[in-house]
């Protein structure tokens, strides 16, 4: 008896897999497509990262004080035929905060991105990298300095040996 209910649950199960793949007729879950290949374009851009002209792609901060923000702004130049688009910037460590416009840049047009070090608890050198992804291709921006550790308070640590209650 037992085998005669497992046999008709497989039964049941099978014929319950079959119908839901009946079901999906029309889609293939992103299997390849077995119609006729699409046509390609070949509308391919002709930009590439040397179109991003900077003036400069590394600064130098030299010795800055711990605490404030050190910032620098790399500025670009589109010369290219189309439109630059940054889809992604992003700084080596969480220590850099990288912002720029979302909008495109047009031919001819110029564009900042803006690199901000925060310095504060950071004293010693840095060497960080800002890398900017676009329809242009990737270029790396650089960032050094020195920071300049801050002077110690003057107003002296409480160190006192009283015991509350």
């Amino acid at each position: 008896m037992k085998k005669v209910l497992l046999s008709l649950g497989l039964i049941a199960l099978t014929s319950g897999f079959a119908m839901a793949q009946d079901s999906h007729a029309g889609h293939n879950h992103g299997a390849a497509d077995q119609a006729a290949p699409k046509e390609v374009s070949n509308t391919a851009s002709s930009l590439k990262p040397e179109n991003m002209e900077f003036k400069t792609d590394m600064h130098d901060f030299g010795t800055v004080a711990e605490g404030p923000d050190a910032e620098f702004k790399f500025e670009f130049k589109n010369t290219g035929k189309e439109p630059i688009i940054l889809s992604a910037v992003t700084a080596s460590c969480g220590c850099t905060a990288p912002e720029w416009s979302k909008e495109p840049v047009l031919p001819g047009k110029k564009s900042v991105i803006k690199a901000v070090y925060h310095s504060a608890g950071r004293p010693g050198g840095f060497n960080k990298t800002i890398t900017v992804t676009s329809n242009a291709g990737v270029k790396v921006l650089t960032i050094k300095g020195t920071v300049e550790k801050a002077p110690e308070s003057s107003v002296p640590a409480n160190k006192s040996m009283m015991k509350t209650q």
